[in-house]
């Protein structure tokens, strides 16, 4: 592993609103099935995981054309059952969510191991980039956050088992259908499973408004774990005490901190500039 050092010097690393449904997916003994809603979110779906859908929902005349040529044409290319519904049974599908006169059943969601997230990393042959979420319960920043982890560059997302927001169809709406392309892992212990990232050479920073350390003055482009922590709360101290370091975002307003899904966005994309690769305007 190669040597990874900040300003402060560290040394080398030794080596769908849905609620769960009772579903066919249960009878396999897998999770419920989730219902995912809104058009790019459905889309994501069909583009991505076609073979665990179940349904697609439609209110006939609320799609545009060609937003309900893609739909149709990807259900039948994949022979998923279609059913033309009314709005109210759309809207309970969606529990009251914005489903844009489209409503997508899959199975539950697969999530896979913390392994899983570094050999992607390794194939790619890209210092692994791993976003851990403590304890994070508002749907809306999980799905934001999982968007900008894929937008950016990040190799995964970690989530608490319990305790925390799991990925439904509201977080699939606030991620734009960044779920369905994204490698997301839960575990039952976040501090046990930094220290497992710890001993596969990851450094482990954590977004922290008390920090001393500002982003930019960190070395954030070798092997890394981003944590951030819950609304509110931020990172537990308990979780504290398994990172390397803690990064402070600057700021000159007089609001003294940001919400979740707008801290782990501007540290993934300090992180991006420091690997060079951020995007740059044309």
């Amino acid at each position: 592993m190669s040597e990874r050092s900040s300003k402060g010097g560290r040394g080398e690393r030794g080596n769908d609103v849905a609620s769960p449904r009772a579903s066919r997916a249960e009878r396999g003994g897998g999770e419920a099935s989730r219902f995912v809603y809104g058009v790019n979110p459905v889309l994501e779906a069909l583009r991505a995981r076609p073979d665990e859908v179940e349904r697609l929902f439609l209110v006939e005349g609320q799609l545009g054309a060609r937003a309900a040529g893609e739909l149709l044409s990807r259900a039948r290319e994949s022979g998923i059952r279609v059913e033309k519904v009314t709005r109210e049974r759309l809207a309970s599908l969606a529990d009251g969510g914005v489903h844009q006169g489209v409503v997508v059943e899959l199975r539950g969601f697969k999530y896979c191991e913390v392994e899983d997230i570094l050999d992607a990393a390794k194939a790619r042959g890209e210092p692994p980039l791993v976003v851990v979420l403590d304890g994070i319960q508002d749907p809306h920043n999980l799905g934001a956050i999982i968007r900008s982890a894929d937008a950016l560059g990040a190799h995964g997302v970690v989530i608490a088992k319990d305790r925390a927001v799991q990925v439904t169809g509201t977080v699939a709406k606030a991620s734009a259908g960044a779920v369905e392309h994204s490698r997301i892992a839960r575990v039952v212990n976040v501090s046990r499973s930094l220290e497992e990232l710890k001993e596969a050479g990851l450094w482990v920073a954590a977004a922290d408004v008390d920090a001393t350390e500002p982003m930019w003055s960190a070395r954030l482009d070798g092997p890394l774990a981003l944590v951030v922590g819950a609304e509110g709360a931020g990172v537990r101290e308990g979780v504290l005490k398994h990172c390397d370091f803690r990064l402070r975002i600057p700021m000159t307003g007089q609001v003294g901190s940001l919400n979740a899904s707008v801290s782990a966005g501007i540290l993934l994309y300090e992180v991006a500039r420091q690997r060079g690769t951020a995007p740059s305007r044309r």
